[in-house]
């Protein structure tokens, strides 16, 4: 079943965008984060730095714009686990590198989340008004 929605002035109908619900973005995290660090492994980049971080904050990105801004905790989590566990402690170890390291991390890939799902909310357009003009022609003159 299909919604369509309508923007005020235009004459084009577009099918509305459904965002993922929250335990498919979880799965949808997971198993990005799971190729994500087969594909950093591949490369040789399994190593705590900006490269790996930034891989997850983009992966982050992506997920969220398809996302509900609700799931953006889940899918920060998710890849929070897996970099802890496969790139800054490797071998599916999860470490404790102390509390403002790891929760600047969690929060890093949560905010992108989080950002990237709420902007894709916003309207793309701004409304348009018409003008009305009272007690005159429509370009400001009189009679």
């Amino acid at each position: 079943m299909f919604f369509y929605t309508a923007r005020p002035g235009g004459r084009r109908y577009r099918p509305v965008v459904g965002r993922l619900p929250v335990p498919l973005s979880g799965a949808f995290a997971f198993l990005g984060s799971a190729g994500l660090v087969l594909g950093l492994a591949g490369v040789g980049e399994l190593r705590a730095g900006w490269v790996a971080l930034g891989a997850f904050a983009v992966l982050g990105a992506l997920l969220g714009r398809r996302s509900r801004p609700v799931a953006a905790p889940l899918i920060g989590g998710v890849q929070w686990l897996f970099y802890n566990g496969y790139v800054v402690h490797r071998y599916a170890v999860l470490g404790w590198a102390g509390g403002g390291v790891e929760c600047a991390r969690a929060g890093l890939l949560t905010a992108v989340a989080l950002l990237a799902a709420c902007s894709a909310t916003w309207p793309r357009r701004r409304v348009r008004a018409e003008r009305w003009v009272l007690h005159g022609l429509p370009n400001g003159e009189h009679r």
